[in-house]
């Protein structure tokens, strides 16, 4: 019977993996050495067999079976039978304990790679169903165990993210649901009502309106997260001073009318912090901020706003009066589609205001952080590097000139 083997099984038997290498090189420096070894014997005895060198010259030596020969014939005769006999016994040893020596290596690299070989089977296992498994290597405390423990942290950070990317789309997938689905009802109950006159069809279009413009929020809200999240690690495409101070004053003249309608007590202390960032993505932040401390406050409560500059980072303060907040809750209410509590579930918000503000953040390589107020309110603080520490990139374009084309200039 006649067996073929494929490309694939081919290549894995002639590849130079890790442990043929280890062997390998285990072998090749046993052997070196052991050559190294026996030459070094084979020459010394040649140099240390001259006993007929201290007898008087004609000397004759009497063997055991009667010969005589002269001394430094049997001189010459001994230190080649002594020499062929340690070269043919130390080659026999040398091969012999290489081979010994090249299992052994290839034995203990196996066991040593035992591990690495868990890993790539581990990760040729990994799919969105199985980001439960790991390693757990329970080995010594070397090289391996710490590889074995990193890919153990990457797989929870993966599932992690896997798990978060579920729920954001369910999420979203549920945000989105709830205004179409008040839409479709509207309708249909509308012109299933023979008797509607214009007055019904006016108010089912100012819901239907009200549905789209929460359908249509909710959108550029999605699409603002997924261009901050795009540029995170400091990769912003447009990089220009700006100001924060600036951002908060567009922002504040933007929901004014809101303010005064809940009579809340505006107190603003805006001192220049200039930054170099996207000013659409600064003016989106500071606006969700404002917002925010705005849609959950109470009547008559307070709004307070800070720009500063401290230590080279860029700094905007936002607190606010309103409903109570737990500590435990403050670091959920920068993951999308959290409003944290009853109170802010009914709210016309699509819970994703902070969550924009964390990657605005992140694009500008800051930081932001949040503090539950006693009584009720939160205080968000956002930290960016100061204008000192950013470089300017300043756009440019440039168009390649078609190969074979040449421009014509008169004289």
């Amino acid at each position: 019977m006649t067996v073929y083997l494929g490309r694939n099984q081919a290549r894995n038997w002639l590849r130079p993996t890790l442990r043929l290498r280890l062997t390998l090189l285990n072998g090749i420096l046993l052997v070196g050495a052991g050559a190294i070894l026996v030459l070094l014997a084979w020459l010394l005895v040649g140099d240390a067999l001259h006993p007929a060198d201290e007898l008087r010259q004609g000397t004759q030596v009497v063997l055991s079976d009667g010969r005589t020969l002269d001394a430094l014939d049997w001189q010459t005769d001994l230190v080649e039978r002594a020499s062929q006999e340690l070269l043919v016994k130390g080659l026999v040893a040398l091969f012999a304990i290489g081979m010994i020596g090249i299992a052994g290596a290839y034995a203990v690299a196996g066991r040593a790679l035992r591990p690495l070989h868990n890993v790539t089977a581990t990760a040729q296992r990994l799919g969105e169903e199985t980001l439960d498994q790991r390693i757990r290597y329970a080995g010594a405390d070397d090289e391996v165990a710490e590889l074995a423990r990193t890919f153990d942290a990457m797989l929870d950070r993966l599932a992690g993210a896997f798990e978060s990317q579920k729920r954001f789309v369910a999420n979203a997938s549920h945000e989105l649901r709830t205004p179409l689905a008040v839409m479709r009802t509207e309708i249909d109950v509308t012109l299933s009502d023979d008797e509607a006159d214009v007055a019904e069809y006016r108010r089912m279009a100012k819901v239907v309106r009200n549905a789209s413009e929460r359908a249509n929020g909710l959108v550029d809200a999605l699409l603002v997260l997924a261009r901050s999240e795009a540029q995170s690690g400091r990769r912003l495409v447009r990089k220009v001073p700006a100001d924060l101070a600036t951002s908060v004053y567009n922002a504040l003249s933007a929901v004014k009318a809101e303010a005064e309608r809940l009579k809340l007590n505006v107190e603003t202390d805006l001192q220049a912090a200039p930054v170099v960032g996207d000013p659409s993505l600064l003016d989106r932040l500071a606006g969700n901020l404002i917002e925010n401390a705005i849609r959950y406050n109470h009547l008559m409560g307070k709004l307070w706003l800070r720009t500063t500059t401290v230590d080279g980072q860029a700094r905007l303060i936002v607190g606010n009066t309103g409903y109570e907040v737990e500590p435990a809750d403050v670091p959920g209410l920068f993951e999308p589609f959290r409003r944290g509590g009853w109170e802010r579930t009914g709210s016309r918000g699509s819970g994703l205001g902070l969550s924009i503000v964390r990657a605005v953040c992140d694009a500008h390589g800051g930081t932001v952080s949040a503090v539950a107020q006693q009584g009720g309110g939160l205080e968000v603080t956002v930290s960016l590097p100061g204008a000192d520490k950013t470089p300017v990139v300043a756009a440019t374009a440039s168009v390649p000139k078609p190969k074979g084309l040449g421009i014509a200039t008169g004289q």
